[in-house]
């Protein structure tokens, strides 16, 4: 009996049976993508050369007040723009060689061999893709997905975002309130809902407000402290995503530190999910990319999978952080 037969058949029909449930499972890994699942906000593409975000950045110039004949304000009034954000790529290899097909000789044992070289690799992708959704977008050259340090700074009045530049427009700028600088003092569990107050006022307009709180361990620690003395509300379906929640006008409080954790530290981003977007390419939603490939000069073969898209956001000045 032959040792492996269609190899090549078996890893490529296992990776691709394997990818939409990664591709949803992702979403788990971290409680940011959880929520922006949940509320829909996972908006994959089809193609073109950038994800483009449209946007309303200002009110209509015509209004005005008249009365009986009074001219009116007809010229067309520009209102909406886009950003644009690049597609960001990442991908991990599952490999194998001919001395592994030997020594895991029997079809069985090489099936076995491979899902756990693919469990790990769907683990890695989906790791370090949960992390990038934190990042400022930097690493690796600037190839990273640009995070929520990008897209809601602790300096929002500099750099350049979705290709609009934050020193030249003002509505892109997020609202940002720091314990230490902003005439406070260091945050501390009898400090924390005071200075929380200030930043989400400021990220508020009408009905739109902040409906997530993503925290460190240390800012979610001290919120946590400073409810202890009263009656705490929790909300057991993002407890059942592995996610404990507390609550905060309304919004969902959750730490994404904990063991390997994404958050930055001493960071709280005061999210408001209308307005942010995970936007994965359909085709390349932790998905295979291509058949297995042959080394030309090794006994050995390599299967990809990949991930292209990016983190995008369509309004600034309702999302905030807190920051030490």
């Amino acid at each position: 009996m032959p040792i492996s037969p269609n190899l090549s058949e078996i890893v490529t029909t296992t990776l691709r049976n394997r990818s939409g449930t990664v591709a949803d499972d992702v979403t788990k890994n971290n409680g940011l993508l959880t929520r922006l699942n949940s509320r829909g906000r996972k908006k994959p593409i089809s193609g073109g050369r950038t994800i483009v975000q449209e946007l309303q950045y200002q009110e209509n110039s015509t209004f005005k007040r008249y009365s009986g004949y009074d001219i009116l304000n007809v010229q067309p009034s520009d209102v909406i723009t886009a950003a644009e954000y690049d597609l960001k790529q990442a991908a991990v290899a599952v490999s194998m060689s001919g001395l592994e097909q030997l020594q895991n000789s029997g079809e069985d044992a090489i099936l076995d061999l491979l899902e756990q070289r693919i469990e790990n690799a769907e683990t890695t992708l989906k790791n370090n893709i949960a992390l990038d959704c934190y990042s400022d977008g930097t690493a690796d050259g600037g190839r990273q997905i640009g995070g929520l340090q990008l897209l809601i700074s602790t300096s929002p009045t500099s750099g350049t975002v979705g290709g609009i530049s934050r020193a030249t427009w003002g509505f892109w700028r997020n609202q940002k309130f720091s314990a230490s600088a902003d005439g406070g003092a260091a945050a501390t569990n009898a400090n924390i809902q005071s200075y929380m107050n200030r930043l989400y006022m400021s990220c508020v307009r009408g009905s739109d407000a902040p409906d997530l709180v993503v925290a460190d361990n240390n800012f979610f620690r001290l919120y946590w402290e400073s409810l202890q003395a009263i009656q705490r509300i929790t909300s057991a379906d993002k407890g059942m995503a592995g996610f404990q929640s507390l609550q905060y006008m309304g919004a969902d409080v959750i730490f994404d530190g904990g063991f390997g954790g994404g958050a930055p530290l001493n960071q709280m981003f005061f999210l408001n999910t209308k307005y942010l977007f995970y936007r994965p390419h359909r085709d390349r939603d932790m998905a295979p990319i291509g058949d297995e490939r042959m080394n030309t000069n090794q006994d050995a073969f390599v299967q990809l999978m990949g991930f292209a898209g990016n983190l995008t956001m369509n309004n600034a000045f309702l999302q905030g952080v807190l920051f030490a």
